[in-house]
């Protein structure tokens, strides 16, 4: 009898290999995001990256069963909250190491642009959120509450590549 691989196992490997390849270890320590004892900084962000694919979220997933040998979520939100960390620069680097490897996989006569977009985050019910203001949304010609999403990404016509954003206010 084959051993079949759970779905979660394959999700595993694949995300272990795409690390390995963009080599995220060595983004993170170039963005200075490091620690100096515990879990491994690689080992807390792929934890917050494989979130998404197990449909979970960060407080039920260390309170159920599999979360039982992890760190406390204080360790995870320290980490993402250390404003010592550049996530601004992990994030343009990471941008660049995946257009590269999309350059790779395309051809040249394919046009490659930069994508400015200005999109609105409607909060309309929202009351005392923070910054929330009054935005024009230029589609639908009117006023209307929430935050504006500006957006910075390469494309070739087929993929997107988020290279820098901005929630801004008003």
């Amino acid at each position: 009898m084959l051993h079949q691989i759970d779905p979660s196992e394959k999700v595993l490997s694949q995300v272990a290999k795409l690390f390995k390849a963009l080599k995220i270890n060595q983004l993170l320590h170039a963005a200075n995001i490091r620690k100096a004892s515990g879990i491994s900084t690689q080992q807390i962000f792929e934890f917050i990256f494989l979130l998404v694919f197990h449909g979970k979220k960060m407080n039920n997933f260390l309170a159920s069963k599999r979360g039982q040998d992890l760190p406390g979520k204080d360790a995870y939100y320290r980490f993402l909250n250390n404003p010592k960390y550049s996530w601004r620069k992990f994030l343009l680097q990471l941008a660049l190491k995946v257009t590269d490897a999309f350059n790779l996989l395309t051809s040249d006569k394919r046009v490659r642009v930069f994508i400015l977009d200005d999109s609105i985050l409607s909060r309309p019910r929202s009351k005392q959120a923070e910054l929330l203001a009054r935005v024009f949304d230029h589609t639908s010609r009117q006023f209307i509450k929430g935050y504006t999403l500006l957006t910075l990404g390469w494309s070739d016509g087929y993929s997107f590549v988020p290279v820098d954003f901005a929630m801004l206010s008003s």
